[in-house]
């Protein structure tokens, strides 16, 4: 079996984007091989949602988060109080990962680093976006570009993939 990465934006999606995210990994469950992100909202999101379709016990499922379970859904819970997200987007993520944690425990990997702060989440993210490249045979991105952001962390997660040579491809998004 094959671990290929899927990383790309969390601010914004489209249709198209949903679209084109679940039949990659509708493709990559399906072949036999699995998925390897990192349990954020948008592309993370609708991965792992189409994973769980075609393989509901987890075995072909791999997240990583940049701290643990508990103080990630604080984190999103914050933002969701401060208006960069809904609310209802925090409570579907924090559900969606409690769920992967309940069926297959293994399959989530939490940072015990407890440093995990406003401060210090940027260097967080990026460390999990190494450890997603670490556990990778390949990696897809789907990097979108929006008015508020240009993919720093889909760009980070490449540059690792890149220089690890492993096989990347790279679907691009202006939304």
């Amino acid at each position: 079996m094959k671990w290929v990465g899927i990383s790309g934006g969390w601010r914004k999606t489209n249709q198209e984007i949903e679209n084109k995210v679940r039949k990659v990994v509708r493709e990559i469950i399906q072949r036999g091989d699995g998925i390897v992100s990192g349990g954020a909202l948008g592309v993370d999101y609708i991965a792992l949602d189409e994973a769980f379709r075609f393989d509901p016990k987890a075995n072909k499922i791999k997240i990583f988060l940049p701290t643990t379970l508990e103080k990630y859904s604080e984190h999103y819970r914050k933002h969701a109080r401060l208006g960069t997200i809904t609310q209802e987007q925090a409570e579907n993520l924090i559900k969606q990962l409690t769920q992967l944690k309940k069926i297959n425990s293994e399959a989530l990997v939490e940072n015990f680093d407890t440093n995990f702060t406003e401060e210090t989440k940027k260097t967080m993210y990026y460390e999990r976006n190494s450890k997603i490249v670490d556990f990778s045979d390949e990696l897809i991105a789907f990097h979108i570009k929006t008015k508020e952001s240009k993919g720093a962390g889909t760009e980070d997660t490449i540059e690792k993939a890149n220089k690890k040579r492993i096989p990347v491809k790279v679907f691009d998004f202006a939304i």
